[in-house]
């Protein structure tokens, strides 16, 4: 049974929504973010990143930084340009993206939940990406970035948020930069509410599609403040934490590809002739670039010219996780091949997320900066799906999701 709770969001006055709403922090450095908060006073990272608002070298870490999110963010607050919903509301919001709309429910789910297995998740978290959300998170006393969930199916919530929709005006309508429509709907009737949180009742899983850290973090702090609790309900908010739900099939998972820095000490000429023997390897003879069409199919940008590899049937297994092209490409080509054992780790490997498209690697390997680029089939959720009901864990960098959620249209109160 799969909880989602109503709740008081803390969120921007239309006039500013467009104005502050922003990029997950994940998604760039501490240079970009201090590019793209320029003539931006209201914009979200000054929030989620801080240290833009500070000087530049600052450790990211420091108290400074944590302090200066808070301080932040009570500016806006008493600026006006935060407000604090009276009661507890669930929120539709809708990205648009090449005419293409996907649409989620804004809700508090369950750290319990995630703690017995009901919201699944497919990555491994880092310790230190932890700390810092789990400090965020802690200091502000509120979730700042929703963690994006997946679900199989709930036709009845689909037909009360399409309703609503149809119904009522939305109280966000904006475009971002990027071109990606934003349109959010308060949905503020006892009636819908309770009928959306039922249905979900009927719900086995939850499905983590990004934002493993912040999940991971929203949980710990919430299992800190149980700790410091003399007396515990489970209804308070610090068991809840900030969530957007879509139905799994209208998610869109772009590829993301490797670039490699070099062939390990083989020659191209070697490098192909170790590839036929796991591979069938053909030129590419078509106009552009090598964009797989199939899975177990990938492309490879290697001295200027394009070719096709097709894994040789015995590669391909049954295991959920062993099937995944970024898995056959880490088993087959990257570890025995170029000896890039942990992609987290080793500084041969970077990553480039479809949105960049494929002219970025050959950009990457005509500069010189890297010898090798593969362009990959992407993941399905179909197949994120399998490995998390299997309790396994991607490789890294195995999905890329466009669009992206922006922060800052929908903050969550710890409570206190």
């Amino acid at each position: 049974m799969a909880t989602i709770r109503p709740f008081m969001g803390i969120r921007p006055e239309a006039d500013y929504a467009q104005a502050v709403a922003a990029l997950p922090y994940d998604v760039m450095n501490s240079e970009e973010a201090r590019e793209m908060v320029k003539d931006k006073p209201y914009s979200f990272l000054h929030i989620d990143k801080a240290e833009v608002d500070l000087p530049q070298g600052i450790d990211l870490y420091s108290d400074a930084v944590y302090a200066k999110a808070k301080e932040n963010l009570e500016s806006m607050i008493a600026q006006g340009v935060f407000t604090q919903d009276l009661l507890p509301n669930l929120y539709i919001y809708q990205l648009t993206m090449n005419g293409r709309s996907q649409t989620g429910l804004v809700a508090c789910t369950s750290i319990d939940e995630y703690l017995n297995g009901t919201i699944k998740k497919h990555e491994l978290t880092r310790a230190d990406k932890e700390a810092d959300r789990i400090r965020h998170v802690d200091t502000l006393n509120a979730n700042t970035g929703p963690i994006f969930l997946a679900y199989k199916s709930n036709e009845l919530a689909k037909t009360i948020m399409d309703g609503w929709k149809a119904a009522n005006p939305p109280v966000y309508d904006f475009v971002s930069e990027d071109g990606i429509g934003h349109t959010v709907w308060v949905i503020d009737s006892d009636t819908e509410i309770g009928i959306l949180v039922d249905s979900f009742r009927k719900l086995e899983h939850f499905y983590i599609a990004d934002g493993h850290h912040r999940n991971a973090s929203a949980v710990k702090v919430g299992l800190k403040r149980r700790e410091e609790k003399e007396l515990y309900t489970g209804e308070e908010e610090f068991n809840y934490y900030l969530s957007v739900l879509f139905p799994a099939d209208e998610l869109k998972i772009m590829d993301y590809n490797r670039v490699a820095k070099d062939l390990n000490g083989h020659s191209a000429e070697e490098f192909l002739a170790l590839l036929t023997e796991k591979f069938q390897v053909t030129p590419y003879q078509s106009e552009g670039q090598l964009h797989p069409q199939k899975p177990h199919q990938f492309g490879m940008y290697l001295e200027g010219k394009w070719f096709s590899l097709i894994s040789n049937s015995n590669l391909i297994s049954n295991d959920p996780v062993l099937s995944l092209d970024v898995s056959i490409l880490q088993k087959e080509v990257l570890e025995p091949l170029l000896a890039i054992g942990d992609p987290r780790t080793d500084k041969r490997i970077d990553f480039v997320g479809g949105i960049r498209g494929l002219s970025e690697l050959e950009k990457r390997v005509d500069s010189g900066e890297m010898k090798v680029a593969f362009s990959l089939y992407p993941t399905s959720m179909e197949e994120l799906m399998n490995v998390a009901d299997a309790d396994l864990i991607m490789p890294p960098k195995s999905t890329w999701f466009e669009p992206k959620l922006r922060s800052g249209l929908f903050l969550h109160d710890l409570g206190e």
